[in-house]
């Protein structure tokens, strides 16, 4: 593909993103997966029911090599590839849905709709949100979206930019994976193991390059702070999973309102950590500067490690 639609159409599908968010009517390269991974499931418990964390393997590898190889070779379709790489970059990548959920919830719990605002924060979250209150509404939103702008944003972006769309969807395969088994329970911890496992190993690098975009992204909206280093990297090292914490605790320091604590999940009541300064509130104007937040960082990010990343493949050839 030529030089300069390689450097142009990334560019191109995160203004896509930020203006349209995700793909509504069009196909979304995710529900393929989704419906492909419930066929598996099914398959693997019929067949491999005694072996689920083997099956789990066997997947994992299956979807990646098989994923990886079909996208590169739609892009590689002559004459179309160009516009295949735009739309298989642009609908991974999900900053624009992420901030349009956020505005559109944040605007809700402003008008003190809180019903409508608790069943949109009860698509995005796995906890309990009928007993929640305003606070605990715009608290679990701060999470989700904080978490996700790793997930949803960053890292696919990361590997895009790393080695193209094939590589980006291989990384979605496995966080998808990790989405949709990834849970410790008795249905899932074994045939989920290796998603979660390759979820951790894929995002390790974004996540904490996502908490730098984060603190860089402070300073250019007016909110940056000296000396919060150690206190995110404390608070990082508390969360099971070994990248979640890191946005987290970035946005929680950085907005100076708390994470975690006490969360109900399907009826029972579990004691997340605490992030965050102790005192600190989800309010109007802390998930307003999230926002802005995200935005900046994001779009920053982005920017950087395009140019980073193209400068290293242009020197290479």
């Amino acid at each position: 593909m030529d030089t300069a639609l390689l450097f142009f159409i990334p560019l191109a599908a995160l203004v896509l993103d930020l203006l349209l968010g995700d793909p509504q009517r069009i196909f979304h390269p995710v529900q393929l997966l989704g419906k492909a991974l419930d066929w598996e499931e099914r398959t693997v418990r019929k067949f491999m029911g005694k072996n689920l964390k083997a099956a789990g393997i066997l997947c994992l590898v299956v979807n990646v090599v098989v994923v990886f190889h079909v996208v590169n070779f739609l892009v590689d379709i002559p004459y179309l590839g160009w516009a295949i790489f735009l739309y298989f970059a642009y609908s991974g990548l999900a900053l624009g849905q992420l901030l349009k959920e956020g505005k559109q919830i944040s605007h809700l719990l402003d008008q003190n709709d809180l019903e409508r605002a608790r069943n949109r924060v009860g698509q995005l979250v796995s906890r309990d949100t009928d007993a929640m209150d305003e606070n605990d509404m715009r608290k679990a939103l701060a999470e989700t979206l904080s978490e996700n702008f790793n997930d949803g944003f960053i890292a696919p972006a990361f590997f895009l930019l790393l080695g193209g769309p094939a590589l980006m969807w291989t990384y979605k395969m496995v966080s998808t994976m990790d989405s949709m088994w990834g849970y410790r329970n008795e249905r899932f911890e074994q045939l989920g193991w290796a998603g979660a496992k390759g979820d951790d190993i894929l995002a390790y690098i974004p996540a904490r390059l996502s908490a730098l975009f984060l603190a860089g992204g402070a300073w250019l909206v007016k909110r940056g702070k000296k000396g919060l280093a150690e206190s995110i990297m404390a608070d990082a090292a508390k969360m099971k999973s070994p990248n979640a914490g890191w946005p987290m605790a970035t946005v929680a320091w950085l907005c100076s309102a708390s994470m975690g604590g006490r969360t109900k999940y399907d009826g029972e009541f579990v004691e997340k950590p605490h992030l965050g300064p102790e005192q600190g509130v989800w309010d109007h104007k802390t998930l307003s500067l999230l926002l802005r937040l995200l935005m900046v960082s994001g779009i920053a990010g982005f920017l950087l490690m395009h140019v980073y990343f193209f400068l290293i493949r242009y020197a290479a050839f």
